[in-house]
C-alpha cells in the first residue's frame, strides 16, 4: 500500500525573489536525502514556490519504512562455537556487545573465511510515525544568503515563518517548529484571496489556492504571465524583450501575474538605449519593447501581483516612477557630456584599486604598458595608437555620474562618451569590449583592440594579485581570477590570437616589479585553467594534459594540437604508436644503466627492421623539429603516421635484449633515439592510461 501524496507548505512573509530558485533546488535535494536516509520510498519529489510560500509535494509515499537487516562481523566461526555447536566465550562476548542473543549469530563467508556474524533486524515503522521527524529537518536544512530570526533565535529562515501546512493524503502530519504547529490551514493571495483556507486533502491544494488567486506551480504561473504578455505584444505591435533571468525574477515576485504596459516620453530615446533598458530591467523589473527592426519603443511591460479595480491606476503609478528614474538618467547624461573622458582620467588617482596595489590610475598605466607590449608582440603596429588610447581612457567612465548611479553600465557609457568626444570608433568599441566576455558563453570582443585591452587588463590583475598573495583557494576567489583566466583563453580561442603567455606574463611581472616566483606561479595557474577549459570542450583528461604539457603557454596552439590529436586518436596506426611509445618507455626505464651518450652504430644492426627504424628517425628528426617550431600540427600527425609502421615492425622482428652485449646496447640506443622523438611531441604514452 502507498499513500497518494505528502504535502508540506512553509508559509512566510515575502521572500526576496533572488532566494527562491536556489532554495527550491536545495529543498528537492535534501528531501531526497532525508527520505533515503529514513528508508522511506516515494515516486516523485516536486518543489514549488511563490513569494509567500515554499511547497513540497511527494507522490506515492510508502506505507512504512523498508525493513533493515544489519550484519556485523565477529570472531571466526570455528572460534565462536565448539564441535558440539555450543557458543564459546568469544561468541557470547561478541553477541552481548552487539545487543543480540548468541542464537542470532549466523555463519557468513568473507573472502573465503567463515565468520560468526550478528544479524540485527529492524522492522520499518509506519510513514505516519516517521514523517513528523523528517519534515522539521527539511525546514532546518534550508539555508539562504541572508537569514532572520524572530521568536526562537535557534530557528532562522529567509523571512519569518507564519504558518505550516502538512498533510499525508487527508491526515495532518503533526510537528512543531518556530513556535508553530502544523495544520491543514493555508492562506490565499494577500489582497485578493481568503486569509484562511482549509485543505481537506493534499490533492485539492493547488485548485483551492488557484481559486484564491495563488498559482503555486511556477510553470503554470509562467504560462499565464507569458500568455498575458503575448496579448500585450499584439496590442502594442511590438516585441517584448523577455530576458530569461528577468522572467524568472518576475515569477518570483508575484503569486498571480497580471501583465500590463505603460509608456514614457519619446524624448528619453535620445539617451543611449542601454541606459533606458538598464533602468527598466534592473531597477523596475520591467520588460522593454522593441519594434520589428529591434529599435527600442517608448513602452514598457510590467507584471503586477494585484488586479486593481482599474489597471489604469497601476499603469499611471508605474509610469510616474519610471519617469522619475529616466529623468535622473537624462540629467546624469547631460552633466557627463559637459566634460570629456580624457579630462576625467586624472580623477582616477583618487580612487583606490587596492591598498597594496595603488590607485585605479596606477592600474590603468600598467595595463596600458602591457597592452602596448602585446600589440607589438602580435606584430600589429597599425593598432598601437588605437590600443594605447583605448587603454588610457578605459576606466575614465568610472568617475562619471551615470556609472556612479548605474555601475553595471561601465564600459557602455565609456563607449558612448568616447563617441561623443569624437574618439576613433575602434577606441570607443574597445572601451566597451574590454569587459567581454562577462560570463561563460558570453560574446567575445569583435575588434582586436578590445581583445588586446581585455587580455592585458586580466593578465595585469592576475599578476598583481599573485604578487601580493591574493591567490584563489578552494571555493574562495574574491577577485575572480579564475574567471579572468577563462576569459583570456576564450578571447584567444575566439579571435585566433596566438599569444605566448610566458613572454606576456614575464613582461607583466616586470611592469609590476614582481619576481620570477610570481611569474612561475601565474603560469602554473593559467595552465591549470587551460586544462579545465580543454576538458570542458569534451577532450579527455589525458589528451588535454598532453596538449598543456607540450605547449601550455600558447593556449591557441594547445587547442589546435589537441584538435589534431583528437582527429587521429581513433585511427589504428595511432593506437599502435601509443602502445609502442609505452613499450619503449618501459624498456628504457628498466635498462637505463646500459644507455650512455654513445651514438647508434649502424654496423651493429642484424635485422632490416633496425635499419628501417634508424632511417625513419634520421629523416624525421629535422622535419619534426621544423613542424613543431612552425606549429604545423597536421604535418606533425602525418610524420607520426609515417613513423608508426617502422616502430611496430621493429617490435615484431627484433628481440631488443639480444645475448650479444654490443647488439643489445645498440638496440637500446636506437630505442632511446625513438623515445626522444616521441618526447618532442609529448609523452603520448599517457594516452594509453599508463604512467
Amino acid at each position: 500500500m502507498t499513500f497518494k501524496e505528502l504535502l508540506l507548505e512553509i508559509g512566510t512573509d515575502e521572500i526576496p525573489s533572488r532566494f527562491l530558485p536556489n532554495v527550491m533546488t536545495l529543498l528537492e535535494t535534501v528531501a531526497a536525502e532525508e527520505f533515503a536516509r529514513a528508508r522511506l520510498r516515494c515516486s516523485r519529489i516536486n518543489v514549488m514556490s511563490t513569494p509567500r510560500r515554499i511547497a513540497l509535494r511527494v507522490t506515492e509515499v510508502a506505507e512504512k519504512q523498508d525493513d533493515l537487516e544489519t550484519s556485523m562481523k565477529g570472531p571466526l566461526w570455528s572460534a565462536a562455537f565448539d564441535s558440539n555447536g555450543v557458543p564459546t566465550k568469544a561468541a557470547l562476548g561478541f553477541a552481548k556487545s552487539k545487543g543480540v542473543s548468541s542464537d542470532d549469530l549466523r555463519p557468513k563467508e568473507v573472502e573465503g573465511v567463515l565468520y560468526a556474524c550478528a544479524i540485527r533486524s529492524e522492522v520499518g515503522r509506519p510513514s505516519e510515525d516517521v514523517l513528523p521527524e523528517i519534515l522539521p529537518v527539511l525546514i532546518k536544512r534550508l539555508v539562504f544568503p541572508k537569514n532572520m530570526y524572530w521568536e526562537d533565535p535557534s530557528i532562522r529562515f529567509a523571512r519569518p515563518v507564519r504558518w505550516l501546512l502538512a498533510l499525508l493524503d487527508d491526515a495532518i502530519v503533526p510537528f512543531e517548529i518556530a513556535g508553530l504547529r502544523s495544520d491543514r490551514i493555508t492562506r490565499g493571495h494577500r489582497f485578493m484571496g481568503a486569509s484562511r483556507i482549509e485543505i481537506s486533502r493534499a490533492s485539492e491544494y493547488l485548485d483551492k489556492l488557484y481559486d484564491n488567486y495563488v498559482i503555486v506551480d511556477q510553470e503554470k504561473r509562467k504560462q499565464r504571465m507569458l500568455s498575458g504578455i503575448a496579448n500585450l505584444e499584439r496590442e502594442l505591435g511590438g516585441t517584448v524583450e523577455l530576458e530569461p533571468d528577468l522572467v524568472l525574477e518576475n515569477l518570483s515576485l508575484v503569486e498571480y501575474p497580471i501583465p500590463f504596459y505603460g509608456t514614457f516620453d519619446e524624448s528619453f530615446l535620445k539617451i543611449p538605449h542601454e541606459v533606458l533598458t538598464t533602468t527598466m530591467k534592473k531597477h523596475q523589473k520591467y520588460f522593454p519593447v522593441r519594434d520589428s527592426n529591434g529599435r527600442l519603443q517608448p513602452f514598457f511591460v510590467g507584471v503586477s501581483n494585484n488586479r486593481a479595480s482599474s489597471m489604469d491606476v497601476v499603469r499611471e503609478g508605474n509610469e510616474r516612477v519610471l519617469r522619475a528614474r529616466l529623468s535622473d538618467a537624462a540629467f546624469f547624461w547631460n552633466e557627463d557630456l559637459k566634460r570629456s573622458l580624457a579630462g576625467r582620467v586624472e580623477e582616477l588617482k583618487h580612487i583606490i584599486h587596492h591598498e597594496k596595489l595603488g590607485s585605479v590610475y596606477d592600474k590603468v598605466k600598467k595595463t596600458q604598458d602591457l597592452a602596448r607590449w602585446i600589440t607589438s608582440d602580435l606584430q600589429r603596429p597599425e593598432l598601437l595608437s588605437l590600443v594605447d588610447r583605448a587603454a588610457f581612457l578605459s576606466k575614465a567612465d568610472l568617475v562619471t555620474e551615470m556609472v556612479y548611479e548605474f555601475p553595471e553600465l561601465q564600459g557602455v557609457m565609456g563607449r558612448e562618451y568616447a563617441l561623443r568626444d569624437k574618439e576613433p570608433e575602434p577606441v570607443a568599441q574597445a572601451i566597451y569590449e574590454q569587459y567581454l566576455p562577462k560570463f561563460a558563453g558570453d560574446t567575445i570582443p569583435k575588434g582586436l583592440p578590445g581583445a588586446i585591452l581585455g587580455i592585458a587588463e586580466r593578465i595585469q590583475i592576475i599578476v598583481s594579485c599573485h604578487g601580493i598573495g591574493l591567490v584563489p583557494t578552494g571555493s574562495q576567489d574574491p577577485y575572480a581570477l579564475r574567471r579572468a583566466a577563462r576569459c583570456i583563453n576564450e578571447i584567444l580561442f575566439g579571435q585566433n590570437i596566438d599569444l605566448d603567455l610566458r613572454s606576456c606574463v614575464t613582461e607583466a611581472t616586470r611592469i609590476n616589479g614582481s619576481d620570477d616566483a610570481v611569474r612561475d606561479a601565474v603560469l602554473l595557474f593559467l595552465q591549470q585553467r587551460l586544462l579545465m577549459q580543454l576538458k570542458e570542450r569534451g577532450a579527455s583528461h589525458e589528451i588535454s594534459s598532453l596538449a598543456v604539457s607540450v605547449i601550455g603557454n600558447r593556449p591557441l596552439q594547445a587547442l589546435r594540437f589537441l584538435n589534431a590529436l583528437s582527429e587521429v586518436q581513433g585511427q589504428p596506426w595511432f593506437s599502435s604508436l601509443v602502445t609502442s611509445a609505452v613499450r619503449v618507455r618501459n624498456i628504457l626505464a628498466k635498462e637505463s644503466s646500459r644507455i650512455t651518450g654513445d651514438a647508434v652504430i649502424p654496423s651493429f644492426f642484424r635485422k632490416d627492421a633496425e635499419e628501417r627504424l634508424y632511417r625513419e628517425i634520421e629523416a624525421m628528426e629535422p622535419r619534426l623539429e621544423k613542424s613543431l617550431a612552425s606549429f604545423d600540427w597536421k604535418v606533425v600527425t602525418e610524420l607520426l603516421a609515417e613513423l608508426s609502421p617502422a616502430v611496430e615492425h621493429f617490435f615484431e622482428e627484433v628481440l631488443v635484449m639480444d645475448k650479444e652485449e654490443d647488439v643489445r646496447k645498440n638496440r637500446l640506443l636506437l630505442l632511446d633515439r625513438c623515445h626522444r622523438l616521441f618526447v618532442m611531441v609529448g609523452d603520448i604514452g599517457v594516452l594509453k592510461g599508463e604512467k
